[in-house]
């Protein structure tokens, strides 16, 4: 598969944004190969476990657990959980919602960490797992980060990513490049992002950026998000989330020294 090994990595990422799966067809035209190609590397992927395909031929390929797998292992083993764990603990008792963080890595942000701090009622918990990217353009921690880049940046990154497919997110979501680079304007002007129902119906979250101490640059950032309903005024949440990301902030070289 070496020749194909490009092709196949991008494969995998396409198909864990598709969790129910896509067809050999709609692969090979992501992709923009023929389907023959397209058969050949999705094979080599089965017979490694990456992904499943149920029996039949038109059947849509599916990705399997093995990637979440690898990638908890390898925050595991990094020590990255380890450290930011009591905070986030600390912030979803004080919070009595989900608190999650999340870290900058090639362009890219990746959930590493969560806590949940609902004990009973309406709680929302996390579809993502660690290991995942967020979804830059309308989540809380996505705008928290982009908001730290110019807007040429920021539009840069999320275009790589995509806006998603009319009525794959909430109602709220920016539709528009004016709409996201106002949505980024606010979250700089704040120092925080906040979201109403843009990820999905009835969900509602606020983060902030996570940057280095020495140079300031965002490193990741800090959420936390639950029901639209509790969350509909929850400034009084702000100064938590502002002191955790403090807190993360004076552990970003250690952060940082374990995801090398």
């Amino acid at each position: 598969m070496s020749s194909n090994l490009p092709r196949g990595l991008l494969a995998l990422e396409m198909l864990v944004r598709h969790p129910a799966g896509m067809p050999l067809h709609a692969i090979a035209a992501e992709l923009q190969i023929p389907r023959s190609t397209a058969h050949r590397i999705l094979a080599e992927l089965a017979k490694a476990g990456y992904v499943q395909q149920q029996a039949g031929d038109f059947s849509p390929y599916r990705p399997t657990l093995k990637i979440a797998t690898l990638g908890m292992q390898f925050l595991s083993a990094t020590g990255v959980v380890e450290l930011v764990q009591p905070v986030l603990d600390k912030l979803a008792a004080a919070s009595g919602e989900l608190a999650r963080m999340s870290i900058v890595e090639n362009d890219r942000l990746i959930w590493v960490a969560k806590a949940q701090g609902a004990r009973g009622g309406l709680r929302y918990d996390a579809q993502s797992d660690p290991g995942e990217d967020v979804r830059l353009f309308c989540s809380s921690n996505g705008q928290a980060w982009l908001s730290t880049l110019s807007d040429q940046k920021a539009l840069e990154v999320v275009s790589r990513q995509g806006f998603g497919e009319s009525g794959q997110f909430g109602p709220n979501a920016p539709r528009t490049i004016e709409a996201f680079l106002e949505s980024i304007r606010l979250a700089r002007e704040r120092g925080y992002a906040v979201v109403h129902e843009t990820y999905e119906i009835g969900l509602a979250a606020i983060a902030a950026p996570v940057r280095h101490p020495n140079t300031d640059a965002a490193i990741g950032a800090v959420s936390i998000a639950g029901p639209e309903a509790r969350l509909k005024h929850a400034e009084h949440l702000v100064p938590l989330i502002l002191d955790a990301a403090r807190e993360l902030s004076a552990l970003s070289p250690g952060i940082r020294a374990c995801g090398r």
